[in-house]
């Protein structure tokens, strides 16, 4: 279980995320007169804003500039597929209020169980997160893989995940929506096995969403691996942008290939940090969105 960090230990690590840039992050920002990417910052309500209701959460996204949400379940927001038709209208008329995107939900739906009534289930709850996402206005719903089960060979559960997501991805398309797969777990968040999973689905509303994963790198770069994804790139996952400045994930990299690609959707800021309060975790966002808009800048 993750603890939550003190305020101190917060700012301290929002510091230092906004320590690569050369100047002051407001400074820097304000200097800047290089082309804007074609995307925008979003973020993830995992986990900065996990414990925020949903009219704090946009109230600090709209203050902050942070364009666009992915709510993820079983967070304090409370979108979920359990809501009626009221309460979704309700949700999206604050969403249209705010200003703030509402992207998607973030599902934990996934499919490579060996018990064939524990991925039909997930299915069916992927469907109830694609009816969601439509009466909210969203565009995609996120499922997961979530490491490779022992037992079985690599192929097969490749195999199994991508024909479920064909499943849902039929579904999505009825409906207008994406279904973007994270790239995520133990063995399948190996690019390679990611790109073999699409080709088992082979369906147009299933692609990925790129989720800045250690397997990515390689001798430094993640140009490989975005070559090998990108036909199927439909989102994208951020974490900890002070990684740029240790060498241990290309952010610039990464957004320069974005840019070439055409990617004009958003990037989400998705961190493992809890802040201890409101106030914070806004300063936290304040400082990103900094080092974020320095390094995405052509």
């Amino acid at each position: 279980m993750k603890t939550t960090p003190s305020r101190r230990q917060f700012l301290a690590a929002s510091a230092l995320a906004a320590s690569g840039l050369p100047a002051t992050a407001h400074a820097q920002v304000s200097k800047t007169v290089a082309k804007a990417p074609p995307f925008k910052l979003g973020m993830v309500t995992y986990n900065t804003g996990a414990q925020w209701d949903l009219p704090t959460l946009l109230k600090v996204c709209k203050s902050t500039g942070i364009a666009a949400v992915e709510c993820r379940t079983t967070h304090k927001h409370g979108v979920e597929p359990s809501l009626n038709a009221a309460q979704r209208a309700e949700v999206k008329k604050q969403f249209a209020g705010s200003g703030v995107v509402f992207w998607g939900c973030g599902s934990v739906c996934e499919f490579q169980a060996t018990d064939a009534a524990v991925v039909k289930k997930n299915i069916e709850t992927c469907k109830e997160f694609v009816g969601l996402v439509h009466d909210l206005g969203g565009s995609g719903v996120k499922v997961r893989p979530n490491a490779l089960p022992k037992g079985v060979t690599t192929e097969k559960t490749l195999e199994q995940i991508g024909k479920a997501l064909l499943e849902c991805g039929k579904t999505a398309e009825s409906f207008g929506i994406d279904i973007c797969v994270e790239v995520h777990g133990g063995g399948t968040q190996e690019p390679a096995n990611m790109k073999t999973i699409m080709e088992q689905c082979g369906h147009k509303s299933v692609g990925i969403t790129w989720n800045s994963n250690p397997p990515d790198v390689k001798d430094g770069s993640v140009k490989w691996s975005f070559e090998m994804l990108k036909p199927w790139l439909k989102s994208c996952h951020i974490n900890d942008l002070y990684k740029e400045h240790t060498g241990a994930y290309p952010y610039r990299e990464l957004f320069t290939l974005l840019r070439e690609h055409g990617y004009d959707r958003y990037t989400m800021i998705e961190v493992g940090k809890t802040p201890p309060d409101v106030a914070t975790g806004e300063e936290f966002l304040r400082y990103y969105k900094a080092l974020w808009t320095e390094l995405a800048k052509g």
